[in-house]
């Protein structure tokens, strides 16, 4: 598997689980009835997994941008993304199988975002061991260093001045000439302007 997939892989993934444990932890987990005397009816009360743990909305929104940061991250900074997503993930899991022993608690979507967690916190082990070699957002955009000019002649010597016979040979020595001072439309024997 090519890095840049590996990569994709691991982005969607976490997404989809970030997305479970938000989706989970919105849910009904706890269901209480308390009953009360004829002919009233009984009480019935309804707790979401975000309101029995306030914080694994949180931790499943960490995990999100994390994420998302795994794209624009690499190096060192990947890694540190990786270990945030690795314990959010097991905060996540921590939090949820908790609450699976509880007896009011259906097991449904405390499962589901036990496993979430699990799945987080596997990426976020992932990241920090392979997450180095993957490739980083806009990389292929990136300029290439360029040859190294030795008094104002490139080294093999075929461009005097980075200037062609019309003139400079790409945009960036147009600047390059203004930054100098000199008339980048003349050619190197051709003074400038007042000179």
């Amino acid at each position: 598997m090519t890095p840049r997939r590996e990569l994709t892989l691991v982005v969607l993934g976490c997404a989809v689980a970030a997305g479970l444990v938000l989706l989970g932890t919105g849910r009904d987990w706890l269901v209480e009835v308390v009953p009360r005397p004829a002919p009233m009816p009984d009480l019935v009360q309804r707790r979401t997994g975000g309101e029995l743990r306030a914080w694994l909305p949180a931790l499943g929104w960490v995990a999100l941008a994390a994420a998302g940061a795994l794209l624009a991250t690499r190096g060192l900074a990947r890694r540190l993304v990786g270990v945030v997503l690795g314990l959010a993930g097991a905060g996540v899991a921590a939090g949820a199988a908790t609450l699976l022993a509880r007896e009011q608690v259906g097991p449904g979507w405390p499962l589901v975002v036990t496993v979430a967690g699990l799945l987080l916190a596997a990426a976020g082990v992932l990241v920090v061991w392979r997450g180095a070699g993957w490739p980083a957002m806009g990389a292929r955009y990136q300029r290439t260093a360029a040859p190294a000019r030795v008094g104002g002649r490139d080294p093999g010597g075929a461009n005097p001045g980075g200037r062609g016979p019309g003139g400079p040979d790409r945009p960036e020595d147009l600047w390059e000439a203004l930054e100098r001072g000199e008339d980048p439309t003349t050619g190197p024997e051709e003074p400038g302007p007042g000179r």
